[in-house]
């Protein structure tokens, strides 16, 4: 691993003008590559930042950028039933539309700083966002339990795709995942012993064997597509 050497803030501009923030990590060391990290529902929380600066640490130039701040700035909500409920809102207010063109502002910037390529990792309704990243941008991405991939299994990757979920995940049941697994046969699609965001280590969700098989699968996956 590398000495991350700075974590600041940045602002993003989008095609259509609209700006939001982005955390950004920068390593000690670049390996050339760059992740956006999509945050989860409850926004770039210290979960997704701890991610950001893990990958970060890594050698990937990365952004988290606040997806939210399209509709309300800096949201960072409890991870907890009534964050769950807040969150929901500001995703049917949001759309997918802004979000793409956010990531699309995410991914020049970081080419703009030295990136010869970009992926996407997004986590619940970011697990979503980097399915479309692929399907709508082109980018490499790993998305876990992304509940609402199945809302678009009508578009068809137009970059490489893994898949993460829980096989003991309440919000995603075995039917949803199935119809993932038969809709796109192509894509790896990985299962764990574990509930919805089983990667949020630190809480009752987290569970850590699976987080780390999940996280060197993801390693290798960009190790080998962002090369």
């Amino acid at each position: 691993m590398t000495t991350i050497r700075s974590e600041d803030r940045i602002t993003l501009s989008a095609i259509d003008g609209a700006s939001i923030s982005a955390c950004r990590h920068r390593p000690e060391t670049a390996n050339g590559a760059g992740l956006i990290v999509v945050q989860e529902i409850f926004g770039v929380t210290a979960h997704i930042r701890a991610v950001a600066a893990d990958y970060a640490s890594r050698s990937y130039q990365v952004l988290a950028p606040q997806l939210f701040d399209r509709v309300q700035a800096d949201v960072v909500l409890d991870c907890d039933e009534q964050g769950m409920a807040r969150g929901r809102e500001l995703v049917g207010r949001l759309g997918f539309d802004g979000p793409m063109r956010d990531l699309r502002a995410a991914a020049d910037h970081l080419r703009d700083n030295g990136c010869r390529s970009v992926g996407v990792v997004g986590y619940c309704w970011g697990g979503a966002v980097a399915y479309l990243a692929a399907t709508r941008l082109g980018l490499p991405a790993v998305s876990y339990y992304g509940r609402l991939v199945p809302q678009f299994l009508h578009e068809r990757p137009q970059a490489p795709l893994m898949f993460h979920f829980g096989d003991q995940d309440t919000l995603i049941p075995p039917d949803q995942l199935e119809r993932v697994a038969v809709a796109l046969p192509q894509v790896p699609l990985y299962r764990y012993a574990a509930g919805h965001a089983f990667n949020r280590l630190g809480d009752a969700h987290g569970e850590p064997h699976s987080a780390n098989l999940a996280l060197q699968r993801s390693l290798d996956f960009f190790e080998r597509h962002l090369a």
